[in-house]
């Protein structure tokens, strides 16, 4: 019985550290970005769609959502903190919609079973990593934002300027499968 509550002890240990050290590297993604207007481009897509698989979705969504915790609560791990504000006003901002995505895309990106075959591989990263901009568009579609009024004016700047540096990391992701799943069966 004890070896049990020491076991279940080490891996709620374990797994607190391995989502800390999510968010971390989530905060750095952050950091590393060419600003655009309204959102910039990061590298966090990239770090997701890989806390996803190697992670899986449980512990995924609760990395994601801790980081989305520590930047509601006023740490600066937001592309645009502390310099653009911080917390709950920057979070509700324009790239509040794409940072609801991060759940959506950790999730899928821990849910999928990934085969052999490199193009379906290729369309399941995408549909991962498309509920990021799905939901980032709707958040500047909000009148507050930009608004509804110009939808082509929405896709030119919340999706279109993004399209060739996701598709390296997508890219990224597919050839690193095996190694990351190879990481995802260590972690376990």
């Amino acid at each position: 019985m004890e070896l049990i509550k020491e076991i279940k002890q080490t891996k709620i240990v374990k797994n607190l550290f391995l989502a800390l050290v999510g968010t971390i590297l989530l905060a750095i993604s952050s950091k590393i970005k060419i600003p655009f207007y309204p959102v910039p481009m990061t590298m966090q897509t990239l770090v997701v769609l890989f806390l996803g698989i190697t992670l899986g979705w449980k512990l995924g969504v609760a990395t994601v959502a801790l980081y989305l915790f520590e930047g509601i609560i006023g740490l600066p791990v937001f592309s645009g903190s502390p310099e653009k504000g911080v917390g709950l006003v920057y979070f509700t901002g324009p790239t509040m919609g794409y940072l609801i995505g991060f759940l959506f895309t950790v999730y899928f990106a821990g849910r999928i079973k990934f085969s052999g075959n490199l193009f379906v591989n290729f369309l399941k990263l995408i549909f991962a990593v498309s509920f990021i901009y799905i939901l980032g568009i709707l958040r500047l579609g909000d009148p507050a934002i930009i608004g509804w009024g110009k939808p082509l004016f929405l896709f030119q700047v919340g999706v279109q300027p993004f399209l060739l540096a996701e598709l390296f990391k997508v890219l990224i992701v597919l050839f690193s499968l095996k190694k990351v799943k190879k990481l995802r069966q260590y972690l376990e």
